[in-house]
This record gives C-alpha cells, structure tokens and sequence, in this order.
C-alpha cells in the first residue's frame, strides 16, 4: 500500500476554501511571487494565487500517489 500523508476524504462537490496561514509562510509564498514575477518580467502575483498550481505541482511529484492512483484507476 502507497504511503500517504492524507488519509481518506469524503467525496464532496468542490468548496470554496478559507484558511489562515502561519506568517511565516505567507512571507515564504509573498518572497516567491516577488521572485517569480522578476524572472518572467511581470508584476507581482497575489501570493494566494499560488497556493493551488504549487498544490497540483505537489500531488503530480508524489510517486506514492501516482502510484495508488493507477492501481485503483485499474480495478
């Protein structure tokens, strides 16, 4: 069996989501907007902006995902 971090989650439509997020890492997410706008020569982001795209890049690279979704892709 895969090694998730999350455990299982009800089937839900989708929500709209509001959370707090520690301070520190709001700073993180605001440093990497900032340095993500200067490399493609745009202006900043809101830095919330980032949240889901960095949660998809997360989920794509966890081969222990990839790996339990296929198996059950194929049952």
């Amino acid at each position: 069996m895969a090694k998730l971090k999350l455990g299982p989650l009800a089937d839900d439509k989708p929500v709209k989501v509001t959370l707090e997020l520690p301070a520190g890492l709001h700073r993180d997410l605001a440093a990497y907007a900032d340095i993500l706008a200067r490399e493609a020569g745009q202006p900043a982001a809101d830095p919330v902006r980032l949240i889901v795209p960095m949660l998809e890049r997360f989920m794509a690279s966890d081969r222990g995902f990839a790996k339990a979704r296929n198996a059950q892709q194929q049952q």
